[in-house]
């Protein structure tokens, strides 16, 4: 058995649940484009956790990381999903791009980085569980294989690793 196929019997049980497919279907759509991020971001703004100009910061940074992984290293690895438009439980959009690295992955990875950046602890577990959530939520809707949910993990980290620093010194 593939590492990839064992990660799929492993969250089969989370799709046959009600409530945890009402979570997974929600996080996987409040993924796309980032979305949840955008939103948390003006949110922390509104409520003064951070600057507006660092809300602006986390989507410019959500806007590069997109690129690169969408129009470059997707490109690169051209892999298939596991399915073409999900599992027949779930209502997620149809993605147009390769399956490797996920973008929701690699997204949520990084503007986990960033935000534990902006506001430090404990609001980094919140960011660490809704970034899992929405991570996750592609290999339970069957949008993504679990190692490509860890490529787009390590993707994330490499981007967020690398925008942070940038960020600090462009708002200082």
């Amino acid at each position: 058995m593939t590492f990839d196929s064992a990660g799929d019997k492993v969250f089969e049980p989370l799709r046959n649940n009600a409530v945890s497919q009402r979570v997974f279907n929600l996080a996987s759509k409040v993924g796309d484009f980032s979305v949840v991020w955008h939103v948390i971001g003006v949110l922390c703004a509104v409520s003064s956790v951070i600057s507006f100009r660092e809300a602006l910061s986390l989507s410019l940074a959500l806007g590069c990381e997109s690129l690169i992984v969408n129009q470059g290293i997707k490109r690169m690895f051209r892999r298939d999903r596991p399915t073409v438009s999900g599992d027949e439980r779930f209502d997620v959009r149809t993605p147009s791009t390769s399956s490797f690295p996920s973008g929701h992955a690699s997204s949520a990875t990084c503007a986990a980085i960033i935000l534990t950046s902006f506001t430090g602890m404990p609001l980094a577990i919140v960011w660490v569980i809704v970034g899992v959530v929405v991570a996750l939520s592609r290999v339970v809707v069957r949008i993504h294989h679990l190692s490509d949910i860890l490529g787009g993990l390590v993707a994330g980290a490499i981007l967020g690793g690398v925008a942070v620093p940038i960020i600090n010194a462009v708002l200082s």
